[in-house]
């Protein structure tokens, strides 16, 4: 089916149509504002733009700029986010519609990272359900925050790993246009309009993207993206601002893989051609700071959203799944097609009071804060066949829930000039809820259960020399048990929420030409969840402890003739589970001292730099150590008895070149070339094995009216 059938089958217009129709509607509003954009929107930042917001954080603190952003030029978030410190991506696509970041030997192929949007959670489910879903579009932002550390308790759950946040970009007056075209049939073409009111009070704007691609291995998509956003001053001393975005994109991708002689062949075939994983989401956020007086501010801000998930997935011949074409292993299609099918909305609320006071005869920053939030899933199965794509019969009809409310306070003691000291605590409440709709009240068609956690942490800065800030701390941090595995079967699991002890001491500075940082950490780490649909033995259990420990280190230095050098790597020698684990019938299920999964020992990047009038170029260098793929750590990769491959996946390094070069003060293209040595490697391993995109190139161009 194609993307205008799909459009059709959802009902009404194409979105691409209505999108388009708004956004124009929208741009022939602006012109009606004028003059410079004076007002700063409120939102909920991480960091924080302040000068010195970065040096007031005991923990580590990483920033993707803008300016990098439009050097490097990336097609997706997790491509943004490669070259952070700390960070590792399992790739599936290089669009990355689907979100694997793993944190300081968190496996990338869990969620133990809270990411959010404008201070907004990005996952769909929280509590509720898998954060894979849905990830952002790098179009619309402006940089990207990472929070690693004590400070990470301010937000909350799932913030094991710390805090990303993606901050959208700000309506500027005026209007620009930019595309570009690259490798298998990409297009891309992005609108930016704004305007503010004549007494620089009022600002809004949109941002409209539309790309589409044939895709590498033949994984095409269309994607459409809108975010309007505007704000004003009430008075002198409040301000609103409102963001409104949609989003959707029909992806034809897979779970599936291609088999391991279809990969030495080369073979650049979509292993499931008929498979579409269907996404689309709306959201609003608004929200309102209220400057009470010269030392206290309020920040209140009302989230909503809606996402669905629609995957179409085509099952193989019962007894035959594999067969052989042109001498290659393939998967052999047969006529059934499930629809597993997930619909989520989320309303919340965030306020957050700081305040600046000398009680105890010392200089305090507090912040309080409260969060209030609702999630909902509905999970169907639709069980469907070739022949009446998409609809069929229901074979699960499933609605989770879960109510949460969080609560944190923190103090920035500022002893003197040099020495501050920040303790703090969350307190996380929430109940979950399970409801069957195929089965009736009598037959037991409900289950819920709940959980209280107190998460508290201290972290400390210490300006030890000009060029030297000292910085440590130790916090507790935890993620809830997801309703799918806490009440599987319609009973409560008793599942315990994951935790763990984290620490940390690093060291940073900077001048005008100089920076660097290095950090230690440790993350002990308990009550691993193993989730029911591992599809392992291992079910329905908190799965016992892990122990993370390792190095990040941070290095940039800018010469005089405008090369620059950025350099950074993750040392992590420790990233295993502790204690021998055993699955149901008693047999050993995980030796201690295996290595987690998708955690490579080392991670490197390495960015030269070179600006001229101009003209500005970057050369980046991504190496990714070896990682296993299995608990099991199985070395030889080979497909289980689950049809998933499990094995070690081989070191990889991968270089791109990027410039851009601005013609004048309105125009400017750019280019890059994507994975410069056509390196042949394995990103990650599922049903199948996803392969690295081969070389690519892009080219487009940006003009401003």
């Amino acid at each position: 089916m194609n993307h205008s059938a799909i459009a059709r089958a959802r009902g009404g217009l194409p979105l691409r149509r209505k999108t388009l129709s708004m956004a124009i509607v929208a741009a022939l509003q602006l012109p009606a504002w004028a003059g410079a954009n004076e007002v700063s929107l409120p939102r909920i930042d991480v960091i924080g733009g302040e000068a010195e917001a970065e040096r007031k954080i005991p923990g580590t603190v990483n920033v993707v700029t803008r300016e990098t952003l439009e050097l490097k030029q990336p097609l997706s978030t997790e491509a943004a986010l490669k070259s952070v410190p700390g960070v590792v991506i399992k790739p599936e696509e290089e669009s990355a519609i689907v979100a694997n970041i793993g944190v300081r030997g968190l496996s990338a192929a869990d969620y133990k990272t809270l990411i959010l949007e404008d201070g907004v959670p990005v996952a769909p489910g929280l509590f509720v359900g898998n954060g894979r879903y849905y990830n952002p579009r790098i179009q619309r932002m402006e940089s990207i925050e990472v929070l690693k550390g004590a400070a990470s308790l301010r937000y909350g759950p799932s913030t094991i790993g710390g805090v990303i946040n993606y901050r959208t970009k700000t309506p500027e007056p005026g209007v620009t246009l930019s595309g570009r075209i690259g490798s298998h049939g990409y297009r891309e073409a992005t609108l930016e309009a704004g305007g503010s009111s004549p007494s620089g009070e009022a600002v809004g704007g949109l941002f409209y993207t539309q790309a589409r691609s044939d895709g590498f291995q033949d994984k095409g998509f269309e994607m459409q993206d809108l975010m309007i956003k505007g704000g004003m001053a009430l008075g002198e001393k409040q301000w609103v601002g409102i963001k409104f975005a949609h989003y959707e994109n029909d992806a034809n991708i897979s779970y599936r893989g291609v088999f391991l002689d279809a990969y030495r062949a080369g073979a650049r075939f979509n292993p499931a051609p008929d498979d579409w994983f269907l996404t689309d989401r709306t959201s609003v956020d608004l929200n309102h700071e209220w400057a009470i007086n010269a030392d206290t501010t309020l920040n209140t801000l009302l989230y909503w959203s809606e996402t669905t998930r629609d995957y179409w997935r085509f099952g193989t011949v019962s007894g035959s799944p594999t067969r052989v074409v042109d001498g290659l292993t393939q998967w052999n299609y047969g006529n059934s097609l499930n629809g597993n099918n997930r619909a989520f909305e989320r309303v919340g609320l965030d306020s957050r009071l700081n305040i600046r006071h000398g009680s105890f005869g010392l200089r305090n920053e507090t912040e309080l804060g409260v969060r209030i939030m609702d999630e909902e899933m509905v999970d169907q199965t639709i069980q469907a066949s070739r022949a009446t794509p998409r609809t069929g019969t229901i074979a699960k009809d499933v609605v989770d829930g879960a109510t949460s409310y969080a609560l944190f306070a923190q103090n920035r003691f500022i002893l003197n000039d040099r020495l501050a000291v920040t303790p703090g605590v969350r307190v996380e409440s929430y109940e979950q809820t399970r409801l069957d709709r195929r089965r009736s009240e009598a037959q037991g068609n409900r289950a819920k259960t709940s959980n209280t956690e107190v998460i508290p942490g201290i972290g400390l800065t210490f300006q030890a020399a000009p060029m030297a800030q000292i910085y440590g701390g130790v916090y507790k941090a935890f993620g809830p048990a997801l309703n799918g595995d806490a009440l599987d079967g319609l009973s409560d699991q008793q599942l315990e929420a994951e935790r763990s002890v984290n620490i940390e001491l690093g060291v940073r500075g900077s001048n005008a030409r100089l920076r660097y940082e290095v950090t230690a950490f440790r993350m002990d780490f308990d009550n691993q969840i193993i989730p029911a649909n591992s599809n392992t033995a291992f079910q329905r259990t908190n799965g016992g402890k892990t122990l993370h420990q390792g190095l990040e280190a941070a290095i940039g230095y800018d010469f005089s003739n405008g090369f620059s050098v950025d350099a950074n790597a993750t040392y992590i020698p420790v990233a295993k589970f502790v204690g021998d684990r055993f699955n149901s019938a008693g047999a050993l299920e995980t030796p201690s001292g295996n290595r987690v999964t998708y955690a490579p020992e080392w991670v490197a990047n390495l960015t030269l730099g070179y600006r001229s009038g101009p003209l500005s170029t970057a050369l980046s260098v991504n190496y990714v150590d070896a990682q296993f793929s299995d608990a099991a750590n199985t070395v030889a990769i080979a497909e289980n008895t689950s049809g998933f491959f499990t094995g070690q996946i081989d070191s990889y390094t991968t270089v791109d070149l990027t410039a851009n070069y601005a013609v004048n003060k309105q125009l400017s293209v750019f280019g890059a070339v994507k994975n410069l040595t056509d390196k042949d490697y394995i990103a990650s391993l599922r049903q199948g094995i996803y392969v690295g995109p081969e070389r690519s190139f892009e080219i487009g161009a940006k003009y401003r009216f």
